[in-house]
């Protein structure tokens, strides 16, 4: 994968139906989406974009819990704590 992460959250979906892609490659993909959207954020950056990051990488936690359940629930729990 490139550095540059040419899926956002818009994608997930998408992401899920591919069936030429394996489990792993979508957890990653899906990981990379996540990782790219908090490296975006910067000290300048509002509550309100912070909260929809957080809310977003729920999101992709989920996918990814559709995906491998025992993953996705360890995501969200650290998520909550």
């Amino acid at each position: 994968m490139s550095d540059d992460c040419k899926y956002t959250t818009s994608d997930i979906d998408k992401i899920l139906s591919y069936t030429s892609w394996s489990d792993k490659k979508k957890i990653d993909t899906l990981l990379h989406i996540d990782c790219t959207q908090y490296a975006n954020l910067g000290t300048d950056s509002t509550i309100g974009e912070k909260k929809n990051v957080r809310t977003q990488s729920r999101n992709i936690y989920r996918a990814i819990k559709s995906i491998d359940e025992s993953k996705g629930k360890l995501l969200l729990d650290y998520m909550d704590k």
